[in-house]
């Protein structure tokens, strides 16, 4: 991505090779960046245990969230009763990733039990369950549900509990943690 400034010349309009040049040039940055500058590469690989789908996928790099892999991220934990996809918070995504390197469980899969619920599936699973909470950081695209592979549960929500970076609710009869990106609070069900 590159800056407001660099894109602007003489009165807003790029010669076409200029601007051609510039594409080519930042379009091979990000590997060179990644390659010779050693720009940490954030990486997930996530399981849906609903749709059986995986996906591993480098969402941010140095700073810059990658946009395609965010919609692909976006669409991976949609509502999969309704197919309804939103925008899921990054700052779950970085939750994830640091909750891997602090459990130093790097190469684990995330198997995912929820992540986005839609308005609709929420208010069906409240019927069924005192457990879900009726404005449900789910359907904001702030919270997920979920295991590591190759971690317990009671280490992952020890681990996040002591990050102190949002909710953590510890599901040991149904084998999950959930964490958001809400106000730090725990709880266990």
């Amino acid at each position: 991505m590159l800056p407001f400034h660099v894109l602007m010349q003489k009165g807003g309009i790029m010669n076409r090779r200029h601007f051609l040049g510039l594409a080519l040039s930042t379009a091979a940055a990000p590997v060179f960046a990644a390659k010779h500058n050693h720009t940490p590469r954030h990486v997930l690989a996530l399981h849906n245990l609903h749709t059986n789908e995986q996906i591993e996928v480098a969402y941010r790099i140095g700073d810059y969230y990658q946009r395609d892999a965010l919609r692909k991220l976006n669409r991976f934990l949609r509502d999969y009763r309704t197919e309804e996809i939103a925008v899921i918070d990054p700052k779950l995504f970085d939750l994830l990733y640091d909750l891997q390197k602090r459990t130093r469980n790097s190469d684990g899969e995330f198997e995912i039990y929820s992540g986005y619920r839609s308005p609709q599936t929420n208010a069906m699973l409240r019927r069924h369950s005192k457990r879900v909470a009726k404005h449900s950081l789910h359907m904001s695209g702030k919270a997920i549900d979920l295991r590591l592979c190759g971690c317990s549960i009671s280490r992952i929500r020890d681990t996040a509990v002591a990050m102190g970076r949002g909710g953590v609710g510890y599901y040991p009869r149904s084998n999950f943690v959930h964490v958001d990106t809400g106000p730090f609070r725990t709880w266990r069900a």
